[in-house]
């Protein structure tokens, strides 16, 4: 991990930095880090906050009012600390569970979320079936529901979705190489395997870290899909950032709810910078 990143004085807030876009992001753990990835490489003059609520992870497991919490005291104190200009939350089931409720708390807040990516991959599915890889809590939800019904009548195609409990715990924890990871994904993907499946909506922001694992048990070699770069699309569009030099002058500071895998950010962020900052309450 490179610390090199500085924070500098902002004349709005003390504790925020001087460039030109505050960006608050947030998941339950490591996985939205794949979205901040994204966001670091198509911005320009932006520091980037990212909130991993370890303490509460995963939230594939909580309920609805619990999740609904933990984002509106996040959001909260993002708001407070940082002075951000727009959040997004990285996280599918957060997305599914408070979205609404944080546009009703903080009406001029830009906040965008992050859904399963259904329709893209049921445009380009030639076998008409596709996977959705999520957590309960994302699957069990009104509007992935809604969404899904809609486009399985709208594209007639057959959708085989997976709940895949205990997967979000395994990447937190580092297991991403381990047999037992290997063998819940076998578990969950054999029926998509045997459905012909050729598109795979990644409906967790973790879930892109085992992509590797997911394609070597499908022998088709199905195109995989998540939303960062839908979302960073997104995010330069609401906050009319056209940079001249993406992926230059920002920062990104990693804020950690609990304790959390050192290694594993460097994993997912590959080489780049950034700093560690303390959650500065309890939560």
């Amino acid at each position: 991990m490179k610390n090199s990143a500085k924070p500098t004085s902002s004349t709005l807030n003390p504790q925020s930095s001087s460039l030109k876009y505050h960006l608050g992001v947030f998941d339950s753990g490591l996985g939205g880090l794949t979205i901040v990835k994204a966001l670091l490489e198509s911005l320009s003059d932006t520091t980037i906050y990212y909130v991993a609520d370890t303490t509460h992870a995963p939230y594939g497991s909580k309920t609805t009012q619990e999740i609904i919490n933990y984002s509106l005291q996040i959001t909260q104190y993002l708001i407070d600390t940082y002075n951000i200009d727009a959040l997004v939350v990285a996280c599918n089931t957060a997305t599914i569970a408070s979205i609404k409720t944080l546009r009703e708390k903080f009406p001029t807040l830009t906040i965008i979320g992050t859904e399963p990516a259904i329709k893209p991959a049921c445009k380009m599915s030639r076998t008409k079936t596709i996977g959705v890889m999520a957590t309960q809590a994302t699957l069990q939800g009104d509007k992935y529901q809604a969404l899904a019904s809609k486009l399985q009548d709208e594209y007639g195609v057959e959708i085989i979705q997976k709940a895949c409990v205990g997967l979000v715990e395994q990447i937190e924890s580092g297991q991403i190489d381990s047999s037992k990871t290997k063998q819940m994904l076998q578990e969950w993907l054999e029926p998509m395997k045997e459905a012909d499946v050729d598109a795979i909506v990644l409906g967790c922001t973790h879930y892109p870290l085992v992509s590797k694992k997911i394609l070597e048990i499908m022998t088709n070699n199905p195109t995989l899909i998540h939303s960062a770069d839908a979302i960073a699309c997104r995010v330069k569009e609401l906050l009319h950032i056209n940079p001249q030099n993406p992926s230059t002058n920002n920062q990104l500071y990693i804020i950690p709810t609990g304790d959390i895998q050192k290694d594993m950010i460097d994993v997912v962020l590959s080489g780049v910078d950034y700093e560690m900052k303390e959650y500065a309450r309890t939560i």
